[in-house]
């Protein structure tokens, strides 16, 4: 056996592991079988391929895609390593040395996809072949909670008992708690050593935005991006063929890729921005898995996406180079609907059906979260972070109010109704709808029945969603989609916390139109503006006094809005970016304190 950093610098040029990888790949070379759960682009792949080389016998890889197959064993081989797969798309030269490499032991890595892998003799000349490590990637397609579940995958535990029960590593960028666990469930007989290394990426600024009008909104996001190379994700085949035609004739290098394109002009395309700078691809969601180009500068998004997985995985094809990248996710009620209509006409089981509808909810939550947009992700795959300052929410701020009653409502309404029931039911106690299923649980007598009366029922979704990105309930995926609460809910609950939610995305389009484009209009104040730096400071003594981050004061948006308006009335401190009423009672007389004295 070689020593594993030798391996990293000769064959692969590295002159250190990244974060997470040399504790796997020492895993692997102990016999032990591993989960891994890693960021896009942190290096998945060579968890399995330097243990390889390491020692003696074949790797079989288990991989979702021809196309990543074909870049894989191309950029191995390119490295001195014999490589092949098992594709339809091989060949009979192609075929030849494969079984001949395998026969003779020459073999090291073989990448195959899970259908081919589904019959029997194929595995049996495999097993034959003595296949002592089986890599699986894309893990979380095994699992009926993964946001891409797919049948065949389902087969690999079988696959690997024909194999002889073979040592196994499973990896990938996207599982929550409940996917993971039926991974394991799914692939192995024993626990295996589960790595999580991680789902922050922070070189990538992350946005979101409403749509108005969604031509002119990509537009201005992609004209701070001339000549860099990037992705824009579009949730039709003519939508995409649309909008690369109308980049183009704006002047930029844009290319479609969609699954209705022929083969040899998606992989013409697919080739052309992997080797040149500067190429916008517009695509569906069929490009993208496997696509290794470290310096993919911006992704976005001109309609919501399949999921909160899939919006993680997505924009984590930009900035695989550790460099700033932006990202920009467009969304509308339309896209909603469309997305809950593909779910309901979907092929999928009922289970799997109630699983997807609330991935979208925990999307949307992220959509109108009422704080840092990085915290809300992170969350949801059970970490936690500081406020990211590289985020739309964190850097412009939002228009909030104090919505503690309104969280205090919702909560109450879960507690009472035993935190058994799910986002529909709870929001008719609230409006105090007449319904059977209210009638049978006798939910019609709670204290909280009709206390929501004065707000719609689309109002109530938004606001369950806020408070469920702020962390004080959690939805149960595995269990009927049915809400509960923590232990920051409780404190909210009883009154020890106060909370502040977003008003902006309970306005109707109209109204948040006036106010961007008032907020737009507003006069840009540079850096190092005294009355902004006395503002800054301010706000720093306040956070420390209150032992919050200085964002929960103000954002920097308000604070500049302060430093131009220069407000002397409360009536006019108002009107000032993100003050709502809460922040208007609060701090009002201390910083109007400031810009009169300034003035003076």
């Amino acid at each position: 056996m070689t020593d594993p950093r030798q391996i990293l610098h000769d064959v692969f040029g590295f002159s250190s592991f990244r974060e997470g990888q040399e504790e796997i790949v020492r895993a692997v070379l102990n016999g032990e079988d591993v989960l891994a759960v890693m960021p896009t682009g942190a290096g998945k792949s060579l968890c399995y391929q330097l243990p390889t080389l390491a020692r003696h016998g074949l790797t079989l890889v288990v991989s979702p895609l021809i196309a990543l197959m074909r870049d894989q064993v191309a950029a191995l081989r390119h490295f001195g390593i014999e490589a092949g797969s098992l594709n339809s798309a091989n060949d009979a030269d192609e075929n030849r040395r494969v079984t001949d490499a395998v026969r003779e032991g020459r073999m090291r890595l073989l990448y195959a996809s899970p259908e081919r892998l589904a019959n029997t003799s194929a595995t049996e000349w495999l097993a034959r072949a003595g296949v002592n490590l089986l890599a699986i990637d894309e893990a979380h397609c095994v699992s009926q909670w993964g946001h891409d579940f797919r049948p065949e995958y389902a087969l690999l535990g079988e696959v690997r008992r024909r194999l002889g029960g073979v040592q196994t590593i499973a990896l990938t960028a996207t599982a929550d708690v409940a996917t993971r666990g039926d991974i394991v469930a799914r692939l192995f007989e024993t626990e295996p050593r589960l790595f999580i290394h991680g789902f922050d990426r922070p070189n990538l600024r992350l946005a979101m935005q409403a749509k108005e009008n969604t031509k002119r909104q990509l537009f201005g996001f992609l004209d701070r991006h001339r000549h860099e190379s990037g992705i824009v994700y579009c949730s039709s085949r003519n939508a995409t063929e649309k909008l690369a035609d109308g980049l183009s004739q704006a002047g930029y290098r844009a290319l479609p890729y969609h699954a209705g394109m022929a083969q040899g002009d998606r992989a013409k395309n697919q080739d052309i921005f992997l080797q040149e700078d500067g190429i916008v691809m517009v695509a569906t969601i069929a490009f993208g898995m496997g696509i290794d180009k470290p310096d993919v500068r911006f992704v976005a998004h001109a309609a919501l996406p399949k999921s909160i997985e899939a919006y993680y995985q997505e924009i984590g094809r930009a900035g695989r180079d550790g460099a700033p990248a932006d990202t920009l996710t467009l969304y509308g009620l339309d896209d909603m609907r469309l997305r809950r209509l593909q779910i309901e006409d979907s092929d999928a089981s009922d289970e799997q059906k109630r699983v997807e509808r609330q991935r979208l909810n925990a999307l949307v939550a992220l959509c109108e979260a009422p704080r840092c947009r990085r915290q809300t992700l992170l969350a949801y795959f059970g970490e936690t972070t500081e406020p990211c300052g590289n985020c739309d929410l964190c850097i412009d701020g939002v228009m909030s109010f104090d919505g503690t009653v309104e969280a205090q409502k919702l909560l109450s309404a879960i507690v009472r109704t035993g935190e058994r029931f799910g986002t529909e039911h709870l929001i008719s106690v609230l409006v105090g709808e007449d319904t059977e299923s209210i009638r049978r649980f006798g939910h019609d007598k709670l204290k909280t029945f009709g206390v929501g009366a004065d707000r719609s029922k689309t109002e109530w979704r938004s606001l369950l969603r806020q408070i469920y990105a702020l962390g004080l309930v959690a939805l149960e995926l595995s269990e009927y989609g049915r809400w509960t609460i923590t232990d920051q809910g409780v404190a909210v609950l009883k009154g020890q916390e106060r909370i502040e939610l977003r008003a902006d995305v309970l306005m109707k389009p109209r109204e948040r139109r006036r106010r961007r484009s008032a907020l737009e209009a507003q006069a840009v104040v540079p850096g190092d503006d005294p009355l902004l730096m006395e503002l800054k400071a301010l706000r720093t003594r306040l956070a420390k006094e209150e032992s919050v981050p200085a964002y929960v004061i103000f954002s920097d948006r308000s604070l500049i809005d302060m430093a131009a308006k220069r407000p002397t009335s409360t009536n006019a401190f108002g009107e000032i970016h993100g003050v709502g009423q809460a922040k208007l009672d609060r701090y009002a007389d201390a910083f109007l304190a400031v810009v009169r004295d300034h003035a003076a």
